[in-house]
């Protein structure tokens, strides 16, 4: 059974060497606890509603989906998040194997992000809900940003993309940036690996406000969904994303919550938080629509995104913002484009190939010296005969060069004589 189809009867059952940037933009504020009313963090969470996703979960909370949450790891004793890990791994080395100890230069961040993604609150009216409240997360930690691992970040992250992949990931997010445009070779095949398996990948475009000018990687990479960041009133968030022409969509990145380690309300923002805001959405169309593959599910985020009035496509909103009721229940034509696996493969194989070609290319070695054989079907000629006229010397060397000789004394000759008169005649008294 494929695992698109394995994926729709479990859905039907319930019925979804470098340092990365990963800096919350302007820091962050831990809110008031125990709050001061018990629905305080539901008033605060703005994105809900503004986005479209209450309307949303009137068709689907993201139940049967598993979201890969490839970051810091995830504390899975916080209560928002009680029952929602189903495995998880450590691809640092430092971290434990179920992904759940927090590593990395911030080790809050990968808490952070899957509380936003898939928060289930702590009562009926109290704690954080996430903007898809009932998907299946993996936590997966890697120690971005030190070296203390023996293993490098690039290196980590391809294995835990592997890992997520292999272990039933639906979609990963990826609330990181390399802060380059290009990326390893290792992750070709780690991305590849995703795409051909079905799997969407979510990344952010990163912060302006933390020092990144431009779209990095993963956020560069074809079939990648990226995220760009506006504030609260739905406007570019010049401070907390970056722009560039590959951003897909933009979310909210302002003024946003989370729960942080060990838990506690911290208020924070970034792509690192709008990404896995994304992501839920993703997954709640996953949800939503089990028989389209990766490259749908993303046409429908992509075609239902609002406009807001800007000009787009454009590298600072993308296709707009996101509109989670329209994205699960609008009427959307299917998309024939290219897959993100297709995408993916193109770039690879043009981009790819010179530096391959170059490594393959051996060292040009002189070739030994060889012996040919007279060709019995050819005549030969003798010393003699080789200085002897041909016809075709006598047509187009010896006749022409013989009038060129005579034409040449003509004048010559005609030149002296005349002369020569001319003399005579001023010689005569």
């Amino acid at each position: 059974m494929t695992r698109r189809a394995t994926r729709l009867w479990r859905r039907i059952g319930v019925g979804i060497g470098l340092t990365l940037a990963l800096t919350l933009v302007g820091g962050s504020v831990v809110l008031d606890a125990p709050a001061a009313r018990a629905d305080q963090i539901r008033d605060m969470s703005y994105w809900l509603t503004d986005y479209g996703f209450t309307k949303a979960w009137e068709t689907t909370r993201g139940a049967g989906v598993t979201v890969a949450i490839i970051d810091t790891g995830v504390d899975g004793s916080i209560p928002e998040l009680n029952g929602a890990i189903v495995g998880g791994t450590d691809v640092s080395g430092i971290g434990s194997s179920n992904g759940q100890t927090p590593v990395g230069v911030n080790p809050a961040h990968g808490t952070l992000a899957a509380s936003l993604l898939a928060g289930r609150g702590t009562g009926e009216e109290s704690g954080l809900l996430g903007v898809a409240p009932e998907v299946s997360l993996l936590a997966v930690s890697v120690a971005l940003g030190t070296s203390e691992s023996t293993v490098s970040n690039d290196d980590q992250i391809a294995e835990g993309i592997r890992w997520a992949v292999d272990n039933g990931a639906d979609v990963i997010n990826m609330s990181l940036t390399r802060n380059t445009l290009d990326w390893p070779e290792s992750w070709d095949s780690a991305f590849l690996h995703a795409f051909d398996n079905d799997v969407i990948v979510v990344a952010s475009a990163g912060n302006r406000g933390s020092g990144t000018e431009e779209v990095g990687a993963p956020a560069t990479m074809p079939g990648v969904l990226t995220v760009g960041g506006v504030d609260r009133g739905k406007e570019a968030s010049f401070d907390a994303s970056t722009q560039g022409i590959t951003i897909a969509v933009a979310a909210p990145s302002e003024e946003l919550v989370g729960v942080t380690v060990g838990g506690g309300y911290v208020q924070w923002g970034g792509t690192s938080a709008a990404a896995p805001i994304v992501a839920g959405l993703v997954a709640l169309v996953r949800a939503a629509h089990p028989n389209l593959d990766a490259s749908e599910v993303i046409n429908r985020v992509v075609a239902t995104a609002d406009a807001n009035g800007h000009d787009v496509p454009s590298p600072i909103y993308g296709n707009g913002l996101i509109n989670a009721a329209e994205a699960v229940a609008a009427s959307v034509p299917r998309a024939y484009g290219q897959t993100p696996a297709e995408q993916l493969s193109e770039w690879i194989h043009l981009h790819r190939r010179a530096d391959t070609a170059t490594e393959s290319v051996p060292t040009a070695e002189p070739l030994p010296p060889r012996e040919v054989a007279p060709d019995p079907a050819l005549p030969t000629r003798n010393v003699v005969s080789a200085w002897l006229p041909t016809p075709l010397t006598v047509t187009y060397i010896t006749v022409p060069l013989l009038v060129l000789v005579g034409f040449g004394t003509l004048v010559v000759l005609l030149g002296t004589g005349a002369t020569r008169h001319i003399r005579r005649i001023r010689r005569k008294p």
